[in-house]
C-alpha cells in the first residue's frame, strides 16, 4: 500500500503530466493563432464545427447505416447521417456518397477494396512525382498487396503526360486507374486517360483529398463527369471540415453503391467517429451556403501569391501554366536532393511561418528535397484577399533571400496576422475567433 507521501507524489507527477499536455496543447494553438499556416494539407474548422467535434457524440458509436444500426441509442445521429449523405449528393452532383471515412487515405483504402482484389495491377501517379504516398507501395497500395505501374510524367506541365499515360494503361491493362495527386498544381486531364482505362475494363477513381473544395466549389475539374467511376476525398484540406474523408461514386448502380458501403464498414472503420461525421455535416450545409465563393478566392490567392513568390526572385515552378490553378504553389531552393526545401521551411518556422518541405520532380531523397509545397487555403479562410499575398511573399523574401534575422521577421508575421483572426466561409454570426486555444 502506498504511503501518504508517495500518493502526494504520483498525484503531483501525474498532474505534471497534464499541464505538460494542455501547455503544449496551448502553444500549438498560439503557434497558428499568431503565425501564417500554410501547410497545403490542413484548414481550420468554423465555431460551429468546433463545438460539434468536442459535444458528446465522441465518445459514441453507431456502426453500421441509418435504420440498420448494431447498437441502440443512434437515432438521433441517424438524422445527422442521412442528412449529411444528402447533403454529399447535392454539394458533390454524386449519385452515391459515404461520409464515414475517417481520412483520405481510409477512403482510399476502402475504395481500393471495393474495386480490387490482391495481386490485381493498378496505375497511378508516383510519389516522386506528386502521387500521394496511399497511392504506393508503402501505402494503401502494398496494404492491399496491389502490383503498381507508375504513369509516365510531364515535368513541365505538372500532370501525366497523357499520351504515354495511355499506352501503358493500355498495356498494363489495370484493374484500377488511379488519378489525383499530392502535389496538385493543375486540373488532371482526365478524359482520354479515363477512356482508355475503359477500354480495358478498368476501373476509374480520383484521389481529390487536397482539392475536394475547389472541385465542389466549381474552381477545378469535376472528375466524376469526366470518367471517374469513384472519387475519393479529405475533409479538411480546401473542403473546409473537420478531420475525415469522403467516398463518392457517379454510379447508380445499387449492387456497387453496396459494394462501396460495405467496404468502408464493416471494411476499414467499426467507430467511424461520430463527432467528426456530424462536423462534416455542418460543414457541408455551410459550404452550400460559402463554398462557391471561398474556392474561388482560394485559387485567386494561390494565383497571386505564386506570381508575388516569382517577382520577389524565387523559383517557382510551372511558370509557363501560369504557376498554379489549385490552392497549392511550389517553389525550387536548391540542387535536387540538397535539403533546401527543408531548411528553407525550418527557417521559415523560426520566423511564425508554417510549410512543409516537398520532393520535386528529380528529387529523390524524401528527407532532403529540394523544395516547399505552400497552401494558402487557411489564410483565405481567416479573410486574407489576393492583395494581401504580396505582403506573405515578402516575409518568405526577408527570411530566405535577404537573410534577415528570422525571429525579427516574426514580430512582422504576428503583426500581420493579428488583423485576421476572424473565420470566414461560414455560419460565424458571433465572429468567434477560427483559433480557440
Amino acid at each position: 500500500m502506498a504511503q501518504p507521501q508517495e500518493a502526494e507524489d504520483t498525484t503531483a507527477l501525474n498532474r505534471g503530466y497534464a499541464e505538460t499536455v494542455m501547455q503544449a496543447v496551448r502553444a500549438s494553438g498560439q503557434l497558428y493563432a499568431n503565425g501564417l499556416g500554410m501547410i497545403a494539407s490542413e484548414n481550420i474548422v468554423s465555431p460551429l464545427v468546433q463545438d460539434i467535434v468536442r459535444s458528446d457524440l465522441h465518445g459514441r458509436y453507431a456502426e453500421g447505416l441509418p435504420g440498420k444500426r448494431y447498437y441502440q441509442g443512434c437515432q438521433d445521429f441517424d438524422t445527422i447521417e442521412s442528412l449529411g449523405i444528402s447533403l454529399a449528393q447535392e454539394v458533390f452532383q454524386a449519385p452515391f456518397a459515404n461520409i464515414q471515412s475517417i481520412s483520405g487515405t481510409v477512403s482510399n483504402i476502402g475504395a481500393l477494396k471495393a474495386l480490387a482484389k490482391p495481386g490485381d495491377r493498378i496505375t497511378a501517379v508516383s510519389t516522386a512525382d506528386g502521387g500521394h504516398i496511399s497511392h504506393a507501395r508503402m501505402g494503401a497500395v502494398g496494404l492491399r498487396d496491389l502490383n503498381l505501374t507508375t504513369y509516365p510524367w510531364d515535368e513541365e506541365r505538372m500532370e501525366p503526360d497523357v499520351e504515354a499515360s495511355c499506352a501503358v494503361i493500355r498495356e498494363v491493362q489495370p484493374k484500377v486507374a488511379l488519378f489525383g495527386q499530392s502535389v496538385f498544381l493543375f486540373p488532371t486531364p482526365m478524359k482520354e486517360m479515363a477512356d482508355a482505362a475503359k477500354e480495358v475494363g478498368a476501373a476509374v477513381m480520383y484521389d481529390g483529398a487536397h482539392v475536394l473544395g475547389l472541385i465542389a466549389g466549381g474552381q477545378f475539374q469535376d472528375p466524376l463527369r469526366e470518367g471517374a467511376d469513384v472519387m475519393t476525398g479529405s475533409s479538411h484540406k480546401t473542403f473546409p471540415g473537420p478531420q475525415g474523408g469522403f467516398l463518392l461514386s457517379s454510379s447508380e448502380d445499387e449492387a456497387f453503391q453496396k459494394r462501396l458501403n460495405n467496404a468502408m464498414f464493416p471494411g476499414v472503420c467499426s467507430s467511424y467517429h461520430l463527432h467528426h461525421v456530424a462536423g462534416k455535416v455542418m460543414a457541408l450545409a455551410e459550404f452550400k451556403e460559402f463554398g462557391a465563393a471561398y474556392a474561388k478566392d482560394i485559387v485567386a490567392n494561390a494565383r497571386a501569391f505564386a506570381e508575388a513568390l516569382a517577382a520577389e526572385g524565387f523559383d517557382v515552378l510551372a511558370e509557363s501554366r501560369g504557376y498554379t490553378a489549385s490552392h497549392q504553389v511550389l517553389t525550387r531552393h536548391g540542387d535536387l536532393d540538397s535539403g533546401a526545401g527543408a531548411k528553407a521551411a525550418a527557417l521559415l518556422e523560426e520566423a511564425g511561418i508554417i510549410t512543409n518541405m516537398n520532393m520535386l520532380p528529380g528529387d529523390t531523397k524524401a528527407m532532403s528535397p529540394s523544395g516547399l509545397r505552400l497552401g494558402v487555403q487557411e489564410l483565405t479562410r481567416v479573410g486574407f484577399t489576393a492583395d494581401e499575398m504580396s505582403d506573405v511573399a515578402s516575409l518568405y523574401a526577408r527570411v530566405l533571400l535577404r537573410g534577415e534575422d528570422p525571429n525579427s521577421v516574426k514580430t512582422d508575421v504576428h503583426e500581420l496576422k493579428s488583423t485576421h483572426q476572424i473565420i470566414r466561409y461560414c455560419f460565424n454570426d458571433d465572429e468567434r475567433t477560427g483559433y480557440p486555444l
